[in-house]
């Protein structure tokens, strides 16, 4: 059955201590859920063509349908309410070839 990722780049980054909250919950969500972060905070970073050379963070579950629960969950969701106003990131959920 093909894994799940959630895939998330963050264009800008003005202040990274608005995020902790943010950070500490989605944590204890994705491991709840299952999920393992494979890159992250403090991970390099070489950006090509239009990419953007900040923080990406890749999460793997052991399937699709476990990726999309994940983000639905009331826990990722008390997570996502942490947020700053004005945050802005490209998230993305996606299954695997294999």
């Amino acid at each position: 059955m093909p894994k799940g990722y959630w895939v998330s780049v963050y264009p800008a980054i003005e202040d990274p201590e608005k995020l902790t909250a943010y950070n500490e919950l989605a944590g204890i969500a994705v491991k709840a859920a299952g999920g393992r972060v494979l890159a992250g905070i403090g991970s390099r970073v070489v950006a090509h063509e239009a990419g953007i050379p900040e923080r990406v963070v890749l999460i793997e579950f052991d399937t699709f349908e476990q990726a999309v629960a994940a983000y639905e969950s009331p826990a990722y969701r008390t997570a996502l309410a942490e947020l700053p106003d004005g945050f802005k990131r490209d998230f993305r959920i996606t299954e695997s070839l294999t």
